[in-house]
């Protein structure tokens, strides 16, 4: 039933870094691109990063680029998100998706429940 499941997330100071981990179901990873959307309190959910499904290509919102990295362990069914230099702004619910047009979403993704990242200044 569980076919996305997150983790990594915590409580860092502001320029420190976190690495979040998405274990996926091996139908799930072999299938599809994979990324991370975030939601921060009273805002909607926006694209952080994905990754295609051979790994090959990455796409970054401008906020996170150069600073964050996403990557899959083909080995492990499990994505990644490398977050460094983390600002307070990036405090938000980090949601890991697998989906067939990933950055873009449609009816056909899959999601995870959310891992909290807090930043303090």
């Amino acid at each position: 039933q569980v076919q996305l499941v997150e983790s990594g997330g915590g409580l860092v100071q502001a320029g420190g870094s976190l690495r979040l981990s998405c274990a996926a179901s091996g139908r799930i990873f072999s299938s599809y691109a994979m990324g991370w959307f975030r939601q921060a309190p009273g805002k909607e959910r926006e694209f952080v990063a994905a990754v295609s499904r051979s790994g090959s290509n990455t796409y970054y919102a401008d906020s996170v680029k150069g600073r964050f990295t996403i990557s899959r362990d083909f080995a492990k069914n499990t994505v990644y998100l490398q977050m460094n230099s983390l600002k307070p702004e990036d405090t938000a619910v980090y949601y890991c998706a697998a989906g067939p047009v990933l950055p873009s979403l449609s009816n056909n993704d899959y999601w995870g429940q959310g891992t909290q990242v807090t930043v303090s200044s």
